[in-house]
């Protein structure tokens, strides 16, 4: 951020009781469509968008000058495992920690990497079986409450088996999850040896208590999605599958059929550009494209974050629409928009546009064009909730011989004289 611009309160401060709501004004802005703004924001909304240098901050309100910036609605994380990041940097073959301390750092510390990235809400799918029963679930829970007023952690409740007499404890959990407070319900259809039965069974808790469905699926049952999809119909609070990458492996035909039924009853579709996740049975990705051509809401997600199932994750949503647009084929802004809008339409969340009365969560990332926001995306001021909760800055310096380039930079420095040591060169903001 350039050095004159005034900064706006730290995360964690706001406006006094009764003092009303904190403004912020987001100046000289860029848009995915080349104008260049101010942007008030107003409490947790988009108060007004003008022409730049047309606005002021509404009161005492601060100011932020995003020059050189590109401003987009902030992305979303539709798709994580909270409870199990980073776990899979532990030595040796011992099994991952599930004590309560040790979760709720986890879960932690990857929502605020993520939305150090961008995404300003996450939703963290959590087992609640295999013996633990509902002590990680508790535990996202509590970062849950530390995090809030810089980023919303969505817990899902997943359970393993929900059929049968051996699926009487795992549907039981399930309830009581979201009694505690899960505002999800996920399962693990492949894993259980009637997987229409299972899904059947976290519909129905969905529909008594009223919260989406997020189910891990690899898609590669066309009946069984079809089944699945006339479950679905009529449920309000909303399906999603994913990451569906066994639908890439069905005949196109046969995947364009089921992805129909998809399509008419709502259900919508997460992929995993940047790997799979631990309850995942395979790698790949969702046929995106089919998918999009046949109507289905499909969002990115990130899936593991350095866990066992992909140890290199990093959790970054604009990775995920940079690696649709290099590997599946979408235009940028299509991309871009699987990670943003459609990731918190899958979720449940409210529209976000640069536009007056819309929520303020927004990105603005270095950079004049979506496509090269995508390439090179160091540079990142994160807002939620009307104010700036998180910054990434990044500077790459070149040794003097490059400085007969003439490459563009903001600003140039040397040591004084007589300091001894190399001499800094061209100094380039990303």
């Amino acid at each position: 951020m350039p050095a004159d611009s005034k900064q706006p309160p730290p995360p964690g401060d706001g406006a006094a009781a009764g003092a009303g709501p904190t403004s912020l004004l987001l100046s000289h802005a860029r848009l995915a469509d080349g104008r260049t703004v101010d942007v008030r924001l107003v409490g947790d909304r988009i108060e007004a968008v003008g022409t730049a240098g047309s606005l002021a901050p509404a009161g005492a309100g601060a100011r932020v000058d995003l020059t050189g910036y590109l401003l987009l609605p902030a992305p979303a994380e539709p798709h994580a495992h909270a409870d199990t990041a980073f776990s899979a940097d532990r030595p040796g073959p011992e099994p991952v920690p599930y004590d309560g301390e040790e979760v709720r750092r986890r879960a932690t510390e990857a929502a605020l990497l993520q939305l150090g990235h961008g995404a300003t809400a996450l939703r963290a799918h959590v087992r609640i079986d295999d013996g633990r029963g509902l002590g990680p679930l508790e535990e996202v829970l509590r970062a849950r409450r530390s995090l809030h007023g810089l980023g919303e952690l969505l817990p899902v409740a997943v359970p393993r088996l929900l059929t049968g007499a051996a699926g009487a404890e795992g549907r039981a959990l399930l309830r009581d999850a979201v009694r505690r407070g899960a505002v999800a319900v996920g399962g693990r259809p492949d894993l259980d040896p009637d997987p229409a039965g299972h899904a059947e069974a976290v519909l129905e808790v969905a529909a008594e208590h009223g919260v989406p469905v997020d189910l891990h699926t690899e898609g590669d049952d066309p009946a069984w999605l079809a089944r699945l999809a006339a479950m679905a119909e009529g449920l309000g609070t909303g399906v999603t599958i994913g990451p569906c990458a066994g639908l890439g492996r069905l005949p196109s035909a046969v995947a364009g059929r089921a992805a129909e039924r998809l399509a008419a009853t709502g259900v919508g579709v997460v992929c995993l550009p940047q790997g799979g996740c631990r309850d995942a049975g395979s790698r790949g990705v969702a046929p995106v494209r089919l998918l999009r051509s046949a109507g289905v809401r499909v969002a990115a997600g990130s899936g593991a974050l350095r866990d066992a199932a992909n140890p290199v994750g990093r959790g970054d949503p604009l990775e995920a629409a940079y690696l649709l647009v290099s590997q599946g084929g979408l235009a940028p802004e299509e991309a871009y928009g699987a990670a943003s809008a459609e990731a918190r339409a899958v979720m449940g969340l409210p529209e976000v546009r640069v536009e007056a009365g819309f929520p303020a969560e927004l990105l603005a990332v270095r950079g004049e064009r979506l496509a090269g926001v995508l390439s090179l995306a160091y540079s990142r001021i994160v807002v939620h909730r009307g104010r700036v909760v998180a910054r990434t800055s990044a500077v790459r310096e070149y040794c003097d011989p490059a400085a007969a380039l003439d490459l563009p930079r903001q600003a140039r420095t040397r040591r004084p004289p007589g300091s001894g040591g190399p001499r800094a060169g061209p100094v380039v903001r990303s």
